[in-house]
């Protein structure tokens, strides 16, 4: 029995057609809009801030640029894969069509850290906002129910220790949980069990929404720059990885986190109408508009206030509250934009989790609960609320540094994984249609997994242990569960053809 069965290309895209389980009520503006609303958020309103502050100054620009180049060509092999094969799957199924069983399984497990983590760190970022936002009010929440109840820093004299790395660092807060955080993400997933098209269209509202109040800030903001905030506009490095050019990197790294709605559009391919023509076009349309805001934005946000004041769970807040004077009507907005914004962004990462959980269900890898849906609204409610509940609890407990650095680590190696897929598929399946191809393959396909792979470099020594732990994990669920019962292993059975 391999380890690396595939599964055909050609049974994938006679999967999809045959599986309606799920509503196929998604067309290109939902899909532009799944990007949108996942993409710009945790970036703008709580990464960009912390990032500046803590590694790159102002040169937090040049970090978006990076970012958004290996973003770039791993877009493109996301295009061609999510119009070739239109499954929920993403990329566990494009590793199990190139790489086989094993590498999907590794790609599906890493992608919890991308999907249910993001939503854990995007949720403390909500919980930020809205305690700020009703502190404007007169309303003040206990800080203890405000925050999570330790905080972390790295152990940098700790090298490759485990121990130390896993049981080092951690300070008291004095909090309980974070409850507000708690609560959102417990809303979102009562939303998502109700259907896709619901769920769409509160995404579709709240991402208007927050693209209005992002070009208010820009407008705004550029009346208010103080060109003295941007010198030294790359700081001198004071430490490995903060700041100076390695601390660009790994601002990069650490922002990258801010990208990932592209590749969650790809999630929803099962659900939408004409997935071979519209997925290409959501992830593509997306990750191009909002590359330019978090350019502009970045820059206007470290010309309003110094870089050394932004590592808060509310950046832009801060910038306008530190502007004052005749601005004060904005503020308010800006919050109400943040909260809305970043619960677009938890939706999006809260619809992709379970969709992966039902195809890995669907090939055997997981149980069979993970793969119900719902009779009447036709949504895979037991595995949303699974990973609505344990969403719920990261949220309530873990640190935001801490969460985006591991969401961003785990979405880099997925990246680079589908990257690797496009170039082998290429040679060994030359002939199958590609709705959409990825231009020069031979160059975009490579660089994709260079870039992941420099980014991922930038990231501490403890992330990599974490995500290293994280990955013996799955590896011991592989072995106990999904080898043995995954489809591909009774293909008389099932019908399956187990690989070539």
């Amino acid at each position: 029995m391999s380890l690396f069965r595939r599964k055909p290309v050609a049974d994938l895209q006679a999967e999809a057609q045959r599986d309606q389980s799920l509503r196929r009520a998604l067309g290109p503006v939902n899909l532009v809009a799944l990007g949108i609303g996942a993409i710009i958020g945790a970036g703008i309103f709580v990464l960009t801030g912390q990032a500046a502050a803590k590694y790159a100054g102002p040169a937090i620009v040049f970090s978006f640029v990076l970012s958004g180049v290996a973003c770039a060509f791993a877009g493109l092999c996301y295009a061609e894969f999510s119009a070739m094969i239109p499954v929920s799957g993403s990329a566990y199924t494009y590793g199990y069509a190139t790489l086989g069983e094993l590498v999907a399984w590794i790609i599906g497990w890493d992608l919890i850290l991308e999907y249910l983590f993001a939503a854990g760190t995007v949720a403390v970022g909500w919980s930020g906002y809205v305690v700020s936002f009703l502190k404007d009010l007169g309303i003040v929440i206990p800080a203890a129910f405000t925050s999570a109840p330790y905080d972390h820093k790295a152990t940098l004299d700790a090298g490759w220790n485990i121990w130390r790395l896993f049981s080092e660092g951690w300070v008291s807060t004095g909090a309980v949980l974070n409850i507000p955080a708690m609560f959102i993400i417990g809303f979102i997933t009562f939303l998502l069990v109700l259907g896709i098209k619901e769920s769409a269209t509160f995404n579709n509202v709240i991402v208007a929404v927050k693209l209005v109040v992002i070009l208010a800030f820009v407008a705004v903001g550029l009346a208010y720059l103080n060109r003295a905030n941007w010198q030294p506009f790359v700081p001198p490095a004071k430490g490995p990885g903060e700041f100076g050019w390695g601390g660009v990197l790994r601002g990069a790294g650490v922002i990258f986190f801010a990208y990932i709605g592209f590749d969650a559009v790809s999630t929803a391919a099962q659900e939408a109408r004409n997935a071979q023509r519209d997925m290409p076009i959501g992830i593509l349309g997306s990750l191009a508009v909002c590359t330019v805001l978090y350019i502009v934005v970045s820059l206007v946000l470290t010309g309003i206030v110094s870089y050394t004041k932004l590592n808060v769970p509310d950046p832009i807040a801060v910038a306008i509250d530190s502007v004052g004077g005749g601005v004060g009507w904005l503020r308010p907005i800006i919050k109400i934009g943040a909260i809305a914004g970043l619960s677009s962004v938890i939706l999006v990462m809260m619809l992709g989790q379970p969709r992966i959980f039902y195809t890995m269900s669907k090939d055997g890898l997981l149980p069979p609960v993970f793969s119900t849906v719902h009779p009447r609204f036709r949504t895979p409610w037991l595995a949303q609320i699974l990973t609505g509940v344990i969403a719920m609890l990261i949220a309530g407990l873990f640190p935001i540094g801490l969460l985006g650095e591991l969401v961003s680590i785990g979405t880099l190696l997925a990246f680079a994984i589908v990257c690797a897929g496009v170039f082998v598929l290429r040679f060994t399946d030359p002939q199958i249609n590609r709705p959409f191809r990825t231009p020069v393959f031979w160059l975009v396909s490579p660089l994709g997994i260079l870039f992941c792979f420099a980014l991922m470099s930038g990231l501490p020594p403890d992330t990599w242990a974490r995500l290293i732990v994280w990955m013996a994990i799955g590896l011991v669920i592989y072995f106990g569960y999904g080898r043995r019962r995954s489809r591909l292993q009774r293909p008389a059975a099932t019908g399956e053809i187990a690989g070539r």
